[in-house]
């Protein structure tokens, strides 16, 4: 009955493997889940997911392959189903109120909350909209759709629009971890994780439990040993590109710009504009009294630097290729020549794009920057592309 649940993850692209699968209709056969959704819904998850970034594929797959539950046949639920008296009275105990056990009472039991139950599926054929009683649509039932009830199970609305629904079938919480969205600043930290090399300085201010462990069985008494705090020794170099065609990816390169503050240690950034060329700045609103030589920038910095542009490398080719190309200013030297002069400088060397992908081979000036950085050096900005570059840098 799970194989069209396997054929919905295959088809968004998640990649599970028929171990993992056997390994979920084994965990399902040895009861670990039994008349909870919920907890289904999360056995599913832990046994079929490897990777968080998949979570959205999977959300998107359990809600195609288990929508519509409300049009299956009465009689195969009746009959699949069998809810013992017990399990109804621990649930009462759990969720119903002291008012509500009592007007449950008062149907006659359990015995009589099951007829009315079974009577309440028999007697509803198809849809049903509005009213307080059906599973359907814009009434005030618990259980549906735009409708509205104090506390209620929504079930196949896009939005809430009361922000009162206790349970949400199909919400999905972690569409920004697909690897193929643009980043938020918490994903670009988990991405940026990825560039450490540790290092450990500072004061002893770490506890060496591994070393205390040691010594206090050497010498037979407790000898604590401290040891200095493991850091991030990873140089950045950040190269903002700002104005123009950027302004429309100003919020993700804030993200980014905080997310990598707050992740390196050691790290400097400069600002420029299109392309790299004979000076750059620190306060864009001294931009034209307060550059920076680039040539001062190459000296300062080693070559032990990880160096990164952040720019959409849209502009004009001339730009990139001529004298006197720049946009704004006479530029002595074309932008193609101060990338290469970076490049050599900082072998390390990537370009994060805010535009997707797949409109690169529309721009030409895209395709002539790759030409002097390298087409694997450019990568897109997204969780997928952060972390392909934060691995190639670290080669």
């Amino acid at each position: 009955m799970f194989l069209p649940f396997f054929d919905a993850l295959r088809k968004t692209g998640l990649p599970v493997s028929l171990r993992e699968f056997l390994s979920f209709l084994e965990a399902m056969q040895a009861d670990l889940v039994t008349y909870d959704v919920e907890a289904f819904y999360y056995l599913a998850r832990v046994t079929l997911v490897k990777d968080e970034r998949n979570i959205d594929k999977f959300d998107r797959a359990f809600a195609a392959a288990f929508s519509g539950l409300e049009t299956i046949s009465k009689d195969v639920v009746l009959e699949a189903v069998d809810i013992t008296p017990e399990w109804l009275e621990k649930m009462a105990e759990k969720h119903l109120t002291a008012a509500e056990k009592a007007e449950i009472e008062a149907l006659g039991g359990f015995d009589k909350l099951m007829e009315t139950l079974k009577k309440r599926l028999e007697e509803q054929k198809g849809r049903h909209q509005g009213g307080n009683k059906w599973i359907g649509t814009a009434g005030t039932s618990p259980f549906g759709a735009y409708g509205y009830n104090p506390e209620g199970v929504r079930i196949g609305q896009d939005s809430s629009r009361h922000q009162r629904a206790i349970k949400v079938w199909d919400k999905r919480e972690f569409k920004n971890l697909d690897d193929t969205v643009e980043l938020g600043t918490r994903n670009i930290k988990v991405a940026l994780k990825r560039l450490r090399r540790w290092a450990r300085d500072g004061a002893n201010d770490e506890l060496d439990l591994n070393g205390t462990i040691r010594a206090t069985a050497e010498h037979g008494y407790l000898d604590v040993k401290t040891r200095p705090e493991r850091r991030n020794a990873v140089k950045v170099l950040l190269f903002l590109d700002v104005g123009g065609s950027m302004d429309a990816h100003v919020k993700v390169v804030e993200e980014l710009f905080s997310a990598a503050r707050a992740e390196f240690k050691y790290m400097e950034y400069f600002y420029f504009h299109n392309c790299l060329y004979e000076g750059v700045w620190r306060d864009n609103r001294r931009r034209w009294d307060a550059q920076v030589l680039t040539h001062e920038v190459l000296r300062t910095y080693g070559s032990d630097y990880k160096c990164i542009f952040v720019g959409d490398a849209s502009m004009s080719p001339y730009e990139v290729a001529y004298s006197g190309g720049a946009s704004e200013h006479w530029n002595a030297e074309s932008g193609a020549t101060w990338l290469a002069r970076a490049c050599d400088q900082w072998p390390s060397t990537l370009w994060i794009n805010p535009v997707p992908e797949k409109y690169w081979p529309y721009t030409q000036s895209i395709a002539m920057i790759q030409e002097v950085i390298g087409p694997e050096a450019m990568v897109p900005m997204t969780l997928e592309g952060l972390s392909r570059g934060m691995k190639s840098l670290t080669r």
